[in-house]
């Protein structure tokens, strides 16, 4: 890693501590209403634990210059190895984040509930993206029951009807290939899944009649979204944030047309869409125009980034590696009698493949790294045998892309081997249920999951029995301008129709 690059992967980090402790007024509100609402259990458990020790501090400032000459994840090692499971990097005093190596202390990140350990004010950024009335700009039990929607419209068993329309779409799709040729492959799979997610997720109505409108849009504000100063500053008045706000408004305006289309029909379909018109609240009121509209957006820019980055390094590893890709061959070789993929294939009888992605995934979790507040202290024991408090006003960060390679938990954690999640190593099971968070975990696990590993699968199962293919520029590095990580510049792929016969 270059000294560029280094610097912004930890002034990046900074950032999100910065911003998460912007939140502190409110926490300290919060830790005085939870004392007058504990009662007495309340405030002796509290006396409890200010019994604690903190977990050792480092000065923040000091270790600038080292991750810059010698790179975060080198840092991050030297502070484990020093200090332990539990460390607190300090920033002058003022601000103080807490860093959770390992899964046998991420259940205090993962686990408790929004009133003990707060993501709000992490996530303001999304607000001007979704726009208002939605998500992190609702209170929490609203919050809630939107996101228990977008649960309920993402159920494996309402997701197994899409899988024809997601398998019909990359059909059509690979079609527009030639016999052979070249391609950036990180730009078609991002596409094609933005296509699969226009009709999955937002209905016929937007991928039949305004579709280009929607890509355009909505690469727009991904472009103008993702950045430092946006995490930090995200209501600044810039040229970068007016180009957003403008997209946002766009996307928006085009929903609004698609459910008037689709009312207008008087048709009921099959998609996310349908069920957000059909959803309602605990009190039985129906979810607005302009709530659908923004949870549309919201569902995309989560899905879109990680399914896209998981599948073009899915692509590199296995160009890369002749044995893994072998592998994966072969097991789409021995379920080649069937003419069409259908669900119970994808998600029973593609272990190899869906190993392939998962590694892809710990090797590069798209969100490296997780920045919450503490709202009511807690206890948290170590690896090492050691208890700490973890005080109210503290950040705490869940560094998925450090812990995804302790060589405790992972053997050669930094070599791509999908069979460490086969039946006989279940490497991700050993150390605990956190050792992999690239979906997060706990009361915080990606309800979109399923839905993931599903378009993944449903995409690289068709490239593997359909095309010879040939990594044709050189492995990509980690792109780091963007506050969700990625593999940078062009990921070039000469391809060879071939049609895969059964052994």
């Amino acid at each position: 890693m270059d000294m560029a690059a280094a610097a912004a992967v930890w002034f990046s980090a900074i950032a999100a501590v910065l911003l998460a402790a912007s939140t502190i007024a409110v926490v300290v509100v919060a830790k005085m209403t939870g004392k007058r609402n504990g009662g007495a259990a309340a405030a002796a458990a509290a006396a409890a634990e200010a019994e604690l020790p903190l977990p050792p501090v480092v000065s923040g400032v000091s270790l600038i210059i080292p991750v810059i000459t010698r790179g975060p994840m080198a840092v991050a090692d030297e502070l484990y190895v020093k200090l332990g499971s539990v460390f607190t990097v300090s920033f002058l005093g003022v601000v103080k984040a807490t860093f959770l190596v390992g899964p046998e202390v991420q259940g205090g990140f993962y686990s408790r509930p929004e009133s003990e350990v707060h993501q709000g004010g992490t996530y303001r950024m999304t607000v001007p993206m979704f726009g208002r009335g939605v998500m992190y700009d609702v209170d929490v039990a609203t919050r809630s029951e939107q996101i228990a929607v977008c649960f309920e419209a993402l159920r494996p068993t309402k997701l197994r009807s899409s899988t024809v329309t997601m398998v019909r779409e990359t059909e059509e799709y690979f079609a527009k290939w030639g016999e052979q040729g070249t391609v950036d492959l990180k730009r078609e799979l991002d596409l094609l899944i933005l296509t699969i997610a226009s009709r999955v997720l937002l209905g016929k109505e937007v991928r039949e009649t305004m579709f280009a409108d929607v890509v355009a849009s909505f690469h727009e504000l991904m472009d103008n979204s993702m950045h430092l100063i946006s995490l930090c500053f995200p209501n600044l008045p810039i040229p970068r944030h007016r180009r957003r706000d403008t997209a946002s408004a766009r996307l928006k305006e085009l929903f609004s047309r698609a459910i008037q289309l689709r009312r207008g029909s008087g048709r009921a379909e099959d998609d996310v869409l349908q069920r957000f018109l059909e959803s309602r609240y605990r009190d039985g009121r129906a979810m607005s125009d302009n709530e659908i509209t923004g949870m549309l957006i919201a569902l995309v820019v989560a899905g879109q980034h990680m399914s896209s980055s998981a599948s073009t390094w899915t692509g590199a590893f296995l160009l890369r590696d002749p044995k893994h890709l072998a592998a994966a061959v072969d097991e789409q070789r021995r379920l080649i009698g069937d003419d069409r993929v259908d669900y119970d294939a994808l998600t029973t009888g593609m272990s190899t493949l869906h190993r392939c992605i998962k590694e892809a995934l710990r090797m590069h979790p798209p969100a490296p790294a997780l920045v919450r507040t503490v709202r009511r202290g807690f206890a948290v024991w170590t690896r090492e045998g050691k208890e700490y408090r973890m005080p109210a006003g503290h950040s705490v960060v869940s560094y998925a892309a450090f812990n995804h390679r302790l060589g405790y938990v992972y053997r050669d954690p930094d070599e791509y081997d999908p069979e460490r999640f086969g039946p006989e190593r279940k490497e991700d099971r050993v150390a605990g249920k956190f050792s992999f968070t690239a979906f997060g975990g706990g009361r915080h696990a990606c309800l979109g999951e399923h839905y993931a590993f599903l378009k993944m699968k449903v995409i690289w199962s068709y490239l593997l029995r359909n095309f010879e293919l040939e990594l044709v520029s050189p492995f990509p590095e980690v792109e780091l301008n963007n506050i969700m990580l990625g593999p940078r510049g062009e990921v070039m792929v000469r391809y060879k129709r071939r049609k895969l016969t059964s052994t």
